[in-house]
């Protein structure tokens, strides 16, 4: 639903980084209702002759062609959750508070203010900004743009200007979740020896899960810890009653070096003997530390990296060929609270890295690009 707040519809990209990242905030877009940012984003990419744009539903895709060999993907989505009295956007002088400011409105601000400036990028360069990130994955802009146009995010390597603090956290972990069923018999408890109770009978899964040892394996010199947990246990008739049914709900988060069916085949080996009903399933992403732009820009931001606890649209780059990394301003800490917050230096940060690495070296367009800022 709407909130009461009076939101501009234009944003000015000549504007700091910073004041960029407010006007998006003060723009509402939670899922579903992100015409208007996507107007405002397409409006202010509109202008600038060294882009070719595209629009595809409430998803904007502006791309340079300047026929380098190399082609760089940055990506952020639109969307908010939904409005919880914090709008419009306030500024405290270190933070900037106010729904989107960290998941990820100061990173669509990087991508915004890149484009529009970066005239002469010493790489081709494809900026993504989509809708429907926060809402089930059907509905997904990036997903919907891949199914429909795959050329659009042909590239040699992606950054998700996801909330990371302004440091790399390259690749993400799968997820997938299964159901498993055991059966009993129904009878009253107080005769109990007349039936056989299906809770009891979950006890071997739960002792299962419990002496569980996850896999650390390291990938591209980075470890990816494991995780295999019961996330839900649901059975029982009345109070009187003994169950004829329980359903154990385990969530396998896997390491990008295995597919979805060899987790799935990995789970079918732990829980052998019981029937696994998979109710969601998505792939990881393999880091992709390797290639030669994936080096250049960690040398360039010069940061430890981090392997991605938890899954993120790098998986849906991965999907397609791309290797792909997490790296934006905002903190996860504060995504989605009421009191969500940026630190804006991290967006500056962000910012003065990405242009330094796009340009020549120094954050300063080359000898034929005007500076804009």
């Amino acid at each position: 639903m709407p909130s009461d707040v009076s939101a501009p519809t234009v944003i000015d990209p000549a504007a700091d980084v910073v004041t960029l990242t407010r006007q998006l905030v003060d723009i509402e877009s939670v899922s579903f209702d992100e015409k208007p940012i996507a107007d405002a984003v397409e409006a202010a990419l509109a202008g600038c002759d060294h882009l070719r744009l595209e629009r595809h539903g409430n998803t904007i895709v502006a791309r340079t062609e300047l026929g380098h060999p190399e082609r760089v993907i940055l990506a952020g989505h639109l969307d908010t959750v939904p409005v919880n009295d914090n709008l419009p956007s306030r500024d405290d002088g270190e933070y900037l508070h106010g729904l989107g400011t960290s998941d990820m409105k100061g990173g669509d601000a990087v991508i915004i203010k890149l484009a529009t400036e970066l005239t002469r990028p010493n790489r081709d360069l494809t900026y993504v900004l989509y809708d429907a990130e926060e809402v089930a994955a059907v509905h997904n802009g990036l997903g919907k743009l891949a199914a429909a146009r795959p050329d659009l995010l042909t590239a040699d390597f992606a950054i998700l200007m996801e909330s990371s603090r302004a440091e790399i956290e390259a690749g993400c972990q799968g997820t997938i979740r299964v159901e498993i069923r055991t059966a009993g018999e129904r009878a009253h408890t107080a005769r109990a020896w007349t039936g056989s109770n299906a809770i009891h009978a979950a006890a071997p899964i739960l002792a299962t899960l419990e002496a569980y040892r996850p896999r650390r394996p390291v990938i591209d010199g980075l470890e990816y810890r494991e995780g295999l947990n019961a996330v839900a246990i649901s059975g029982g008739v009345a109070g009187n009653v003994l169950p004829d049914a329980c359903v154990v709900t385990v969530n396998y988060r896997f390491a990008p070096d295995r597919s979805e069916e060899q987790a799935l085949e990995h789970l079918r080996e732990v829980f052998t003997g019981h029937e696994l009903t998979v109710t969601d399933s998505s792939p990881g992403a393999l880091p992709g530390l390797d290639r030669p732009a994936a080096k250049e820009f960690i040398a360039a931001v010069g940061m430890p990296v981090s392997p991605k606890f938890g899954w993120t649209d790098v998986a849906r780059f991965s999907a397609l060929g791309v290797p792909a990394v997490n790296y934006g301003p905002g903190d996860a800490e504060y995504a989605h609270k009421k009191d969500e917050k940026v630190l804006k230096s991290r967006i500056v940060a962000c910012e003065q890295a990405l242009r330094a690495w796009l340009t020549d070296g120094s954050g300063q367009p080359g000898a034929d690009e005007e500076e804009t800022r």
